[in-house]
């Protein structure tokens, strides 16, 4: 039986395909690779892996194509508990991602959207209690943002919304947002000004008609600043060597969720969400390094342990 709460992610997945080069390569350039592997991926897909290795019961919506691929997802998500009965298939293929890392763990991705773009508010209704009796629905912008918009409306617990890749919002979706997830980039797409140098004036957007409750900006290695109730946090990482940070951006919003729906206030589950991203840089690949909930709770104990005398 799993300790925490349900967890619905509403979102993409895709079959990543990761080389390892000493530089990104410049336009025009041609690198030798030293290192290729290929595994699951996809914001969504990410995000349910992470949320479920933090003890959450997890249900994945989405669609996968009629290929290889798509099996190689439902499998890789049905081994890590994820509820894959709303994860349907579809014709043609399933999404990909073209995924390059440098020797300092530094990424760029491409993202072929694949049997993803066909999601559809259909989908949605589809899901039925998956979305509806979960406690924390998770979305992201890798689908169609009608399906988003749907996945908001049948959600009758908290609404996690991560805007990556990063648009402009309808007024609706970003005002029936609970808990914005954004980077700094995705802030200033999505709320329409640029994440200010003096962190505490995140409450003065927050403070805005029409924003979301809470604003949790993900600052890379900083950590996470996390806005609520008018007051901003910082919450610092703990130092770790970085082999690889694709995935830790959705490392961090699962575990955020996990931890929402296990009833933890947003402070509590964003120390956690921290944790486990840094955590989850420590290997290559975007979910072969996101940790159980046993791992972050030590490591979360060990810093609190005072030093040797």
């Amino acid at each position: 039986m799993v300790a925490g709460g349900r967890v619905a992610v509403v979102g993409s997945a895709n079959l990543d395909l990761v080389t390892v080069t000493e530089t990104l390569p410049r336009p025009g350039e041609t690198l030798l690779a030293t290192s290729y592997s290929e595994g699951p991926g996809g914001k969504g897909s990410n995000q349910a892996h992470a949320a479920a290795r933090m003890g959450a019961a997890v249900s994945f919506v989405g669609l996968r194509g009629d290929d290889a691929a798509g099996q190689i997802l439902a499998d890789a998500l049905s081994a890590e508990g994820v509820d894959v009965s709303t994860f349907a298939l579809t014709d043609g293929p399933s999404g990909r991602a073209l995924v390059m890392v440098d020797a300092a763990g530094q990424n760029s991705i491409i993202v072929v959207a694949g049997s993803n773009a066909k999601l559809s508010s259909s989908d949605i209704q589809r899901a039925g209690e998956a979305v509806h009796a979960a406690d924390v629905v998770v979305c992201q912008l890798e689908i169609p943002l009608s399906a988003v918009q749907a996945a908001r409306v049948a959600c009758t617990g908290t609404f996690v919304l991560n805007p990556a890749p990063a648009q402009v919002l309808p007024v609706d979706l970003l005002a029936g947002t609970d808990v914005l997830v954004v980077n700094e980039t995705e802030y200033e797409t999505v709320l329409g000004i640029a994440l200010p140098e003096r962190l505490d004036d995140i409450a003065d957007v927050a403070a805005r008609a029409g924003a979301p409750e809470v604003i949790v900006a993900t600052l890379g290695p900083r950590g996470a600043a996390v806005c609520t109730d008018g007051t901003v946090t910082l919450i610092t990482p703990p130092a770790v060597t970085v082999v690889d940070s694709t995935g830790a951006g959705d490392t961090f919003v699962g575990a955020l969720a996990a931890e929402l729906a296990r009833g933890s206030d947003v402070l509590t589950a964003a120390r956690m969400a921290v944790v486990a991203a840094s955590l989850s840089t420590q290997s290559l690949g975007a979910t072969a390094g996101m940790p159980h909930r046993d791992e972050v709770v030590h490591h979360l104990e060990l810093s609190k342990s005072p030093g040797p005398a």
